[in-house]
C-alpha cells in the first residue's frame, strides 16, 4: 500500500463510509479481510470491541470527504506529507496478542455451548417421542403427557418476543424414525410462529406434527417410508399410517385439531393427496403447514439417503415443481422463513470461498451465518461468519455437496441427515460475529 495514501484516525472517530486498514491478523478479527469500507453500526461495534486505539483510514476510498472534516479530533497538518508523519507501531503487544486470542477462544466456547444447548433438547425430544411410542398402546394417557410436555415447552419458547435463529445440528442426531417428527415439528411451530397462529393453534400443530408419523409403528418395517419400486399394494398399506395414527390420536385422547392434522398430513390442496383427496378449504390451517413440512423433510431426509437432495434443491423444486400441492401463503411464509439457502446448503460466496450455511435469522433470513472453508484457520477454530457484517461479501450460489473439492468436503463436513433447531438470534448474533 503507498503510505501516502492513509492517515491515522481514532477508534472513536469512526464513522459509516470509511475505508479503513485493521493492521491485525486474520485470527485477531472477525471480518473476511482487515481492510474494507464501514458500512452498518454493527461493525463499527464491532471494530470499537477490539480494543484498538486507532487505524489506518484511506480518504480516496472512503465515502466521506477527504481528511477529518466530518469528524472530531486531530487532523493531518495541511500540505503536510502523511508519509512524514509520525506513524504508531500497531503491532500486537505480547498482552493484546493474549486477549486477542482468549477473545477468539471465548466465542468459540460460547458457539460450542449454543450447539450443545440445542442437540441437547432435539434428543431429549427423541427420547420422549420413543417412549410416548412405547407407551401409546398400554398408557395412551402417558404418552400423551410426554409428547405435550416436549410440545408445549417448544411453543411456550418460541411465543416469547425476540427474533428467532433456525440452527444446523450436527450429524448422529437419531435415526429417521425418530428424528422426522422431531424435526418436522420444530419447522411446522417456526412456521406456525411467522404466520402469527395462537397458542391453542400451535399448540395443535405441535401435538400433529410430533404424532403426525405414529401410525408407522403399526405397518411393517419395509413400508413405513415410501419407495419408487413399491407395487400398488405396498403403497396402498403404506397409506395406511394415516388412519393407524388418526386410531391411536384418538386413544391419546388429542385435541380435535391435532387428530385433523395427523389426518391431513398428506392431503394437497389440488386434491392429488391422501387418504381423502381433499382440497383447499377443506384443510385445517395446521395441516396446510404440516403438509408442507413433511415434504421438505422427506425430500432432504428421505429414507433411502442416497436419494436426499439439498435443502436449497428441496425449496427450489417445491416451489417450481409442487406449489400447486401446498397451500400459497404458507409456501411463500416458509421461503422467507428459511431464505434461499436454509441451513445445511453448500454454497459458494461472491469472494469464491466455499461455506456451508449453519444458522438462519428466521426473520431476515437473506444474509444467513456460514462456516467459511479457510485453509489457514484449523476446522476446530473455525467461527461462524455472520454476513450481516459484511454486506459486500453474499452467496454467489448453492452447489452440490460431491462438488466441493476434497479438502473443502472434509473441512464443511456437509451433513448426509439434516437436523433443526431454534435458538435466540439475538444471543446467536452476539456471539457468532465472523470467521
Amino acid at each position: 500500500m503507498d503510505e501516502a495514501q492513509f492517515e491515522f484516525i481514532e477508534i472513536h472517530q469512526l464513522r459509516l463510509g470509511m475505508f479503513i486498514e485493521l493492521g491485525l491478523g486474520w485470527m485477531s478479527h472477525p471480518f473476511p479481510t482487515g481492510s474494507f469500507k464501514i458500512s452498518s453500526e454493527k461493525q463499527l461495534a464491532v471494530i470499537r470491541s477490539l480494543g484498538l486505539k486507532r487505524v489506518r483510514y484511506l480518504p480516496g476510498k472512503s465515502d466521506l470527504l477527504s481528511g477529518f472534516e466530518n469528524v472530531d479530533g486531530p487532523q493531518v497538518a495541511a500540505g503536510a506529507d502523511p508519509g512524514e508523519q509520525t506513524k504508531p507501531d500497531l503491532s500486537l503487544e505480547p498482552t493484546d496478542e493474549l486477549r486477542l486470542r482468549k477473545q477468539r477462544s471465548d466465542l468459540l466456547s460460547a458457539q460450542q455451548r449454543q450447539l450443545i444447548v440445542c442437540e441437547r433438547r432435539f434428543v431429549d425430544a427423541i427420547q420422549h417421542y420413543k417412549l410416548a411410542v412405547e407407551q401409546v398402546s398400554a398408557l395412551p394417557g402417558a404418552a400423551k403427557q410426554q409428547c405435550f410436555g416436549v410440545v408445549s415447552g417448544f411453543v411456550g419458547d418460541m411465543l416469547e418476543e425476540g427474533e428467532l435463529a433456525i440452527r444446523l445440528l450436527s450429524e448422529g442426531m437419531g435415526d429417521k424414525a425418530s428424528m422426522h417428527p422431531v424435526n418436522v415439528t420444530i419447522l411446522s411451530l417456526l412456521l406456525g410462529r411467522s404466520l402469527g397462529l395462537p397458542q391453542p393453534d400451535m399448540l395443535d400443530l405441535g401435538m400433529g406434527a410430533f404424532l403426525h408419523d405414529i401410525g408407522k409403528t403399526r405397518l411393517p418395517d419395509r413400508v413405513r417410508w415410501p419407495e419408487e419400486n413399491f407395487s400398488t399394494a405396498e403403497y396402498k398399506l403404506y397409506q395406511e399410517h394415516v388412519a393407524q395414527g388418526v386410531t391411536l390420536g384418538q386413544h391419546m385422547d388429542l385435541s380435535a385439531g391435532a387428530v385433523q392434522a395427523i389426518a391431513q398430513h398428506h392431503e394437497a390442496m389440488d386434491g392429488s393427496g391422501f387418504p381423502g383427496r381433499l382440497k383447499g378449504d377443506s384443510l385445517s390451517t395446521p395441516s396446510k403447514i404440516l403438509s408442507l413440512i413433511n415434504q421438505y423433510d422427506n425430500l432432504c431426509n428421505p429414507g433411502r439417503p442416497s436419494a436426499a437432495i439439498t435443502p436449497h434443491e428441496a425449496l427450489a423444486l417445491i416451489f417450481a415443481q409442487l406449489k400447486n400441492r401446498f397451500d400459497s401463503v404458507a409456501l411463500n411464509a416458509f421461503i422467507r422463513m428459511m431464505g434461499v439457502y436454509p441451513p445445511g446448503s453448500v454454497v459458494q460466496l461472491a469472494d469464491e470461498r466455499f461455506a456451508l450455511v449453519v444458522s438462519v435469522n428466521s426473520t431476515r433470513p437473506l444474509k444467513p451465518r456460514v462456516i467459511v472453508y479457510e485453509p489457514r484457520i484449523p476446522k476446530h477454530e473455525a467461527l461462524i461468519l455472520d454476513l450481516e457484517l459484511v454486506p459486500d461479501i453474499g452467496i454467489r450460489r448453492s452447489l452440490k455437496p460431491t462438488s466441493l473439492p476434497r479438502d473443502a468436503m472434509d473441512y464443511l463436513s456437509p451433513r448426509q441427515r439434516i437436523c433443526y433447531f431454534f435458538e435466540n438470534a439475538i444471543n446467536s448474533s452476539s456471539d457468532e460475529v465472523g470467521a
